[in-house]
């Protein structure tokens, strides 16, 4: 059994920043130093995608719509990713979720949504 909790969403004009937070516990988290771990968004009526990840040895990955904009820390200590989110576009709006990467477990966090409007 796990859990993930995603945090920090809300709505922020364009060219604003938010920072995301994630939470993750139960079984395989209790090796969460070992995991591999990103954010998807999924965007209405779109599907859900990567848009960064960040290793074990905390090498890190950007989609390239994200690159430049997005940074993905993790604390080990605390088991817990987060998203900064700097630059934000209207196109950024969508449902946040972290999970495993790039496979991602079955189970899911609620998300926490973000939308860039002015």
């Amino acid at each position: 059994q796990v859990q993930i909790v995603e945090s920090g969403g809300g709505l922020v004009q364009p060219g604003g920043s938010l920072r995301l937070s994630c939470a993750a516990s139960g079984s395989i988290f209790s090796i969460f130093r070992l995991i591999s771990m990103g954010w998807y968004r999924q965007a209405p009526g779109k599907q859900r995608e990567l848009v960064a990840t960040i290793t074990s040895g905390s090498s890190t990955n950007y989609a390239d719509s994200v690159k430049g904009r997005f940074t993905i820390p993790r604390d080990n200590a605390k088991n817990t990713i987060d998203l900064q989110m700097n630059s934000l576009k209207p196109e950024d709006t969508a449902v946040y979720y972290c999970n495993r990467a790039p496979k991602p477990l079955s189970s899911w966090g609620q998300g926490t949504q973000v939308t860039v409007s002015s």
